[in-house]
């Protein structure tokens, strides 16, 4: 642990540096800073913040058990906590959760800009919060490097010669006296244009968490090439104003992580009296975006993956459609559905068929809905896990609902290097039918 971050994987636990020694498990964090994380978990405010982490007791000490997001946590001492995923169930290695997480993360539209080709092994050691600023960074360098460009901004301004068309109101309240003196109104071509400003907000903005060296320097050459843009009064009007002009389209990734940075796109940015920000991202909802992410390119062929589909619902009611049915993924060709996908962020265990591999009853009736709504009660349906040392292959046979209504429990193995894949039953011919490996 640095002096200015601590790292802690999901589901596992922070203590008070008081308590120090006495559970085995857990990361250690300043007394104040923990006092202000409990505190935040026990307020019912719209910050939501009681979903980030649970307060527990464990070997008589209080704890903090961090839930099933990941991202950094800023507390009010100045230090931030970086929450990593739990890949494995013994895998407690940092910097190998850490780049998983990065190529997980690029499934997601606002993360669609990180570039871990360009990140080597030293990046990736650096905390997470760290690596983010530093992508961001080199994105705005090749802004800088391609050059700012500018638009024709209103001026108005009390001249000694006339240029541009003379304010009357404003001449004659000025310069009444002064007969010399024109105030004018004109255009004149200038850096300030809102992405700029957004731009130069955000680098300000990461100024008072950057606590590395190379960051810090390549800030401060940065900001020198706004130093004639002014800082955003309103952001959000900012964002309005927005275009990007023929030939802009490389600010699109800079742009890009302005607007995680100023919570624009943040999926959740959680923000308490203390001014101590949180950007954090459900894990759930990464795992589903980075198995679509990797189906797509698996597919054949005249197959479609749909997201998030809402086409059906459980049950009519008066004429109108009750309880959503949203599956996670589904597969179609030529615009029918012939697979019903749900992923689930949670680890079970393929060989104890005693307890049921640690599946739920709630998804399969789940998946039995979808099922009838979707494929009309016949075809093949899929629970997706991530792949953990107790689950390796998919489970041997399908569960069968009827003769017609299948449901298959595979894992999906999410490799840092980038050759994460869905493990399809080998035995049968749901590959075969429209996944091309």
């Amino acid at each position: 642990m640095s002096d200015y971050h601590s790292s802690v994987f999901e589901f596992c636990y922070l203590a008070s540096e008081k308590d120090k020694g006495k559970i085995d498990d857990a990361t250690y964090i300043h007394h104040a800073d923990f006092a202000y994380l409990e505190q935040r978990c026990l307020t019912v405010d719209n910050t939501g913040f009681y979903r980030i982490m649970q307060p527990r007791i464990k070997n008589g000490c209080k704890v903090l058990q961090v839930k099933n997001y990941v991202g950094v946590i800023f507390v009010p001492s100045g230090q931030h906590i970086e929450v990593l995923p739990k890949t494995g169930i013994t895998d407690r290695d940092y910097n190998k959760a850490r780049k998983t997480l990065l190529v997980m993360l690029q499934s997601l539209r606002e993360f669609r800009h990180i570039q871990l080709e360009s990140a080597g092994i030293d990046t990736l050691k650096l905390p997470l919060l760290e690596v983010f600023i530093r992508r961001f960074l080199t994105t705005v360098n090749q802004v800088v490097k391609r050059g700012l460009r500018s638009d024709y901004v209103a001026q108005q301004e009390n001249l000694t010669t006339k240029r541009g068309k003379l304010n009357v109101g404003m001449q004659i309240k000025h310069n009444f006296v002064h007969k010399q003196r024109f105030y004018c109104e004109f255009d004149e071509y200038l850096h300030n244009r809102p992405i700029n400003r957004l731009i130069k907000t955000a680098m300000l903005q990461i100024q008072r968490y950057s606590r590395d060296a190379h960051n810090q320097k390549l800030l401060r050459e940065l900001l020198f090439y706004f130093d004639d843009v002014p800082v955003c009064v309103d952001t959000n009007v900012d964002f309005s104003k927005l275009k990007l002009d023929r030939g802009m389209n490389y600010y699109q990734p800079a742009l890009a992580w302005t607007r995680l940075i100023l919570n624009d796109l943040s999926p959740i940015s959680m923000q308490g009296k203390a001014q101590a920000p949180s950007l954090l991202f459900p894990m759930e909802a990464v795992f589903e975006s980075y198995v679509a992410f990797v189906l797509c390119q698996q597919l054949k062929e005249g197959y479609s993956l749909r997201s998030q589909s809402t086409k059906k619902s459980l049950v009519t009611h008066a004429g109108r459609k009750m309880f959503t049915l949203k599956p996670d993924l589904m597969i179609e060709y030529n615009g029918e559905p012939v697979c019903v996908l749900d992923s689930k962020w949670k680890h079970i265990d393929g060989s104890d068929r005693a307890n049921n591999y640690g599946l739920s009853q709630a998804d399969f009736y789940q998946m039995f809905a979808y099922g009838q709504k979707y494929l009309g009660g016949e075809g093949e349906l899929v629970l997706v896990y991530p792949q953990t040392p107790f689950f390796l292959e998919p489970v041997e046979s399908s569960f069968n609902f009827d003769d017609e209504l299948r449901l298959w429990v595979v894992p999906f193995c999410i490799d840092s290097s980038g050759e994460s894949c869905l493990l399809w039953p080998e035995k049968e011919n749901l590959v075969d039918q429209f996944v091309s490996l």
